[in-house]
């Protein structure tokens, strides 16, 4: 039976450019203790556990005169070590160089000839320890037949699970006459095929218009002295080169901010976001422009039978939310997001975190995957940022008896945004990982620490004792809440 690529992953991989690499990425980071795990125990696990996810075995077929949506077909010269490499930092390597060396990763697009995943094992951190870098393409990950690896590589237990060896063969891929023959007759008896081939290729067609255009304005601009106007200080052309940012922060302290404030810990999350945005945004040389909000899509965990089922056991739908920048109070901010999501819990279709939480092995990266997919689906609705927040266990992990220490997930940009956050909490910590274009976002970094600033200054307030606002009610600022 011919595996056809989905309708929604010929997209993806159709909206692929070099300045829009679009493949999730995680950095996770290890300390082996006496477990021995060193490279080549990485690449026994993953041998080990491949089989779960046949589609790590599968590369992307093109069918001859693209009259049809491609196949995914075993990768006859599959080859494990080209898929899983080896790299190292000058020892002692800090925490920044090993930013930089994802940044470097993150940026170069996959190999479209062989299955659509690569794993780093980066040694020479400090103390040490080292360093798992996955990334994985858009569409590979989908949730409803193949999970992200990651979520299968890691253990509850020192000791790793035991499995059945693999015996996996290759299938011949179908010979190019084989491709058009499935084609045509899919065609006649699937008119799906043909809808799904011609939304894939006027995908592409616009995708190159698209980029003549602005070349063409480039031109008469360098002609006429006249300057593209300015699209707002979150957004812009993109280049090709990525710079990750990392920050770490205490469970602990998001509840006590609940506790406090009320809300949720996702609440308290996005409020630390607004706040460090709002941060950020006074120190550029733009200021705020009289920006009030920030328009974000959040992606959120929901049962509903309209969605694409996951194996997940619920389904990811988009949730906007206008973050409120322009708000000077911390607390009135955090309120304000809790208001916007009010309505989301009271429909009964939104999932508690420790569900999520408890999803078999280390969900939030395939959680993660799913939430850029969604990301990327909405951008029609013009939406400024993408924030996705995923909660994960809260006991240690382990890789080949490997305590894992942290994980940060990297999320893909896409066209005309160069700013991402993505958030997982695990094992007491929560884990911030920004993606941001090198070019056009030079100051990244400086938006970490104002992420951590937000947060130390929700504590503050907190720890003073100040009430929280009450609905409907005018604040301090001068600023009355919405009323439901």
């Amino acid at each position: 039976m011919v595996d056809r690529v989905s309708t929604r992953d010929f997209a993806f991989l159709s909206a692929e450019t070099p300045q829009t690499p679009l493949h999730n990425a995680t950095i996770e980071i290890f300390e082996p203790g006496e477990s021995g795990f060193d490279y080549n125990r990485l690449v026994e696990l993953i041998r080990d556990r491949i089989a779960f996810v046949p589609r790590y075995r599968q590369r992307v077929q093109f069918v001859p005169g693209h009259i049809a949506a491609p196949l995914w077909v075993d990768d006859e010269k599959f080859d494990l070590a080209f898929h899983v490499r080896r790299s190292a930092l000058p020892r002692p390597g800090s925490h920044a160089q090993l930013l930089e060396l994802a940044s470097r990763i993150v940026s170069r697009p996959l190999d479209r000839t062989r299955p659509l995943w690569e794993v780093y094992f980066v040694e020479g951190l400090e103390g040490g320890r080292v360093a798992l870098l996955s990334k994985t393409h858009q569409a590979l990950v989908d949730g409803v037949q193949t999970v992200d690896l990651g979520q299968l590589l890691l253990d509850a237990q020192p000791k790793p699970r035991e499995f059945e060896p693999d015996d996996w063969q290759p299938r011949k891929a179908p010979a190019p006459g084989a491709m058009v023959a499935g084609a045509v007759r899919d065609a006649l008896t699937d008119g799906q095929t043909v809808v799904n081939t011609m939304r894939g290729t006027s995908r592409a067609l616009t995708r190159s218009v698209d980029a003549r255009t602005k070349r063409a304005r480039s031109v008469v601009g360098a002609l006429t002295g006249r300057r593209p106007k300015s699209r707002g200080v979150i957004s812009g052309e993109l280049s090709q080169q990525r710079r990750v940012v990392t920050v770490e922060t205490e469970l602990s302290d998001y509840r006590k901010v609940r506790r406090t404030h009320g809300g949720t810990v996702n609440d308290v999350i996005l409020a630390t976001v607004t706040g460090g945005l709002r941060s950020w945004l006074m120190t550029r040389a733009e200021s705020m422009g009289g920006i009030k909000q920030v328009r974000a899509v959040v992606p959120v965990s929901v049962i509903d039978e309209e969605l694409q089922a996951t194996s997940l056991g619920s389904q990811i739908a988009a949730h906007f939310v206008d973050l409120p920048v322009g708000e000077a109070s911390p607390v009135v901010r955090l309120h304000q997001v809790s208001y916007s999501f009010q309505a989301h819990k009271e429909t009964g279709r939104s999932v508690a975190a420790n569900r999520l939480a408890g999803v078999a092995g280390f969900a939030p990266t395939t959680f993660h995957a799913i939430g850029s997919r969604v990301a990327a689906d909405e951008l029609r609705r013009g939406y400024q940022l993408s924030v996705t927040n995923v909660p994960g266990p809260q006991a240690p992990l382990y890789a080949a008896g490997a305590e894992m220490l942290a994980s940060y997930p990297v999320a893909p940009l896409v066209s005309g945004h160069p700013i991402v956050l993505s958030v997982t909490s695990y094992n007491g910590g929560v884990f911030y990982g920004i993606t941001a274009d090198r070019d056009l976002v030079p100051d990244a970094d400086l938006l970490g620490l104002c992420i951590r600033e937000a947060l130390d200054e929700l504590l503050e307030v907190s720890s003073s004792g100040r009430q929280r606002a009450p609905r409907g009610r005018r604040t301090t600022s001068g600023q009355s809440k919405p009323k439901r």
